[in-house]
């Protein structure tokens, strides 16, 4: 089983990471980092490299895609090549993934028109321009199609899908050995529970009506 993780100049890291650390685990899983050239390929903050093994014509069939996302979208969602392998991907691959706004990227490729998606809180309106039924969940799956909310939302993904895959014990027992066991010391993470403040500050960043 090959997993293929994109990588384009301004990805979030965890939206990489965070999905390659679970998925990996699969049984014979080969995990493939692939971008248009291989070498190494920096994340938003411009501070961390991921290295691409390969290009995207050595990886044409990969059986899980994995699209992280990112701050800055619109240089990639116009960036023919990294689309039109995503379509062609897409057309033998088993899952097709998204983590954040990664899920505009599918929606930029014509993959996710009249499916029910997610993406991060502050994208799901741009979301619907690309025709997908929006939605704030964490993980949604409709058929083969996978996507997360925000960054650390692959992870779950990532969870979900091995649980899909590989069955309830091995998801288990992934979840067990990367002690993936959340506790975080504030309840702020989503638009419903952070403080109303903080959520309009980014709605007006954004250009959005609260």
């Amino acid at each position: 089983m090959q997993i293929a993780v994109l990588l384009y100049p301004g990805f979030t890291a965890l939206d990489a990471v965070g999905p390659f650390e679970i998925i990996s685990r699969l049984p014979d899983a080969e995990t493939v980092f692939v971008a248009k050239e291989a070498g190494p390929v920096r994340n938003d903050m411009g501070n961390l490299a991921l290295v691409a093994d390969r290009t995207f014509a050595e990886v044409p069939r990969p059986d899980i895609v994995v699209v992280p996302g990112t701050g800055d979208w619109d240089p990639v969602t116009r960036d023919e090549e990294t689309l039109d392998w995503l379509r062609t991907a897409d057309a033998t691959s088993t899952w097709t993934t998204s983590v954040c706004t990664g899920s505009l990227i599918l929606g930029a490729a014509g993959l996710l028109r009249g499916r029910r998606a997610t993406s991060h809180w502050l994208a799901l309106d741009l979301l619907k321009t690309y025709g997908a039924e929006a939605t704030g969940e964490r993980v949604v799956f409709d058929g083969k199609y996978v996507t997360a909310a925000g960054v650390s939302s692959g992870i779950d993904m990532g969870l979900h899908l091995v649980g899909r895959i590989a069955g309830d014990r091995h998801a288990q027992t992934v979840q067990l050995l990367t002690e993936y066991d959340p506790q975080p010391p504030y309840d702020a993470g989503s638009p419903e529970k952070a403080p109303a403040e903080v959520v309009a500050f980014w709605r007006a960043e954004m250009g959005q009506a609260s």
